[in-house]
């Protein structure tokens, strides 16, 4: 079992989440633990509000969200009621028992996997203090439940990697499929809240597998000036379609202003996965002799790994993004090392000789020289008859005190010596 602790600062924004995969018929809720009620009973306001009443105790708490995961191998088919009793015990264990939460059955991905959405502000208006909370509490509660119910262990098989569990399991967003809002919500939301990103253009490198950008306009506006931001659905081609929505309006308010507290602290938590991505990706070049671009980025994608070069107007390569999907990190490629940027991956591909013209010092043109000299009617004299020509005697004789001096006009009136004359 693979368990994971996402915390947040909207309890809506989380609560919207699994909802709308119940409505989409992805998710069902299977328990509904101190609401005081039947789950067929419990409409969404209910379940905002009965969370939202322990958030207003303490306005000076941001962080009063959590949205856990439980994940199993594919290989094991659990009941309803097991996957319930699993739940119950992993929030006893890590002293959420007596809080108010959800949990939500998934079945978008090939494995079992549960949502469990809660608070950590209690009745009185004491927060749970959640400061590693994963290590501390939630990594002994998984391994007591491995053993407890007979589940795969996860310790020492990579985790997600060993249980088969799919790194990405966000929808791809498809104009017309969904509610415009709801979709790019949905994707916003699941992309900022689980992946280490340091900037916006990092963040819309995530998002755009996802059929989604984050556009702060040209530099020259007022929105750009005003650092506002707005969020919009991609088509096939890349290009925005429908109507783009402003991110103080969408759930969880994932504002420009918001996620620049969130690029310093990116820096330092992806710090630890350095190493495994670089590993990853010179497993690759491992793999070949010589490699071209299209198969270098096709068997990064095997290794969940989505590249992409950053190109200018003109066609130069000027940059170089590696999105681990596995991690859920994002690392410009001069972050990983010098031998990781563009320029470095780019000579070491096979590419055409154009985009390594962009890259390297253009040689001496070559290509400029004929291999047969162009036919011409203006034929140049051969070097000795012209030599020749240049030691013929002129049309006149020069006198011997040097050439002669050009005649010069005489002025109407005026003398050379400046005397008038008649």
């Amino acid at each position: 079992m693979v368990a994971k602790i996402i915390t947040g600062k909207n309890i809506r924004g989380l609560l919207l989440y699994n909802e709308n995969k119940v409505e989409a018929n992805k998710a069902e809720l299977i328990m509904a633990s101190r609401f005081g009620g039947d789950i067929e009973q419990l409409s969404f306001k209910n379940k905002l509000t009965r969370f939202e009443n322990l958030t207003m105790l303490n306005s000076r708490v941001k962080t009063n969200a959590l949205h856990i995961m439980l994940n199993f191998d594919t290989s094991e088919k659990i009941g309803t009621a097991k996957l319930q009793q699993i739940a119950a015990a992993y929030m006893d264990k890590i002293g959420f028992g007596d809080q108010p939460y959800l949990i939500y059955r998934h079945k978008d991905a090939s494995h079992d996997h549960l949502h469990i959405v809660t608070t950590n502000m209690q009745a009185d208006g004491k927060r749970i203090d959640l400061h590693n909370i994963g290590r501390l509490l939630s990594e002994p509660a998984r391994k007591e439940l491995e053993m407890e119910y007979g589940l795969v262990k996860a310790e020492g098989k990579g985790l997600k990697e060993a249980l088969g569990i799919k790194p990405i399991d966000i929808e791809k967003a498809v104009y017309g499929k969904t509610p415009t809002k709801r979709a790019i919500t949905n994707i916003v939301s699941q992309v900022t809240n689980t992946y280490k990103f340091s900037s916006v253009a990092e963040l819309n490198a995530v998002l755009k597998q996802f059929n989604v950008v984050a556009d702060r306009g040209r530099e020259d506006t007022l929105m750009f000036e005003k650092k506002g931001l707005l969020y919009s659905i991609l088509d096939k081609e890349g290009n925005k379609i429908g109507i783009p929505f402003k991110a103080s309006s969408l759930n969880g308010k994932p504002t420009l202003k918001n996620l620049e507290e969130k690029f310093e602290r990116n820096k330092e938590k992806r710090k630890p996965y350095k190493d495994d991505l670089k590993k990853r990706i010179d497993k690759v070049f491992r793999g070949y002799t010589t490699i071209t671009k299209p198969t270098f980025l096709q068997e990064l994608q095997k290794q969940n790994i989505h590249a992409v070069f950053r190109q200018n107007e003109q066609g130069f390569i000027y940059g170089l993004t590696f999105i681990d999907n596995k991690n859920r990190t994002v690392f410009n490629g001069s972050d990983l090392g010098k031998e990781y940027s563009a320029k470095a991956i780019t000579e070491r591909l096979a590419l055409s000789d154009q985009l390594k013209t962009y890259l390297k010092p253009q040689q001496q043109t070559r290509y400029l020289k004929k291999t047969e000299p162009d036919t011409s009617y203006l034929r140049a004299p051969e070097p000795v008859k012209f030599l020749e020509a240049l030691f013929d005697k002129p049309d006149y004789e020069p006198s011997v005190n040097g050439p002669r001096k050009r005649k010069r006009k005489k002025r109407k009136g005026i003398s050379q010596d400046n005397q008038l004359t008649l």
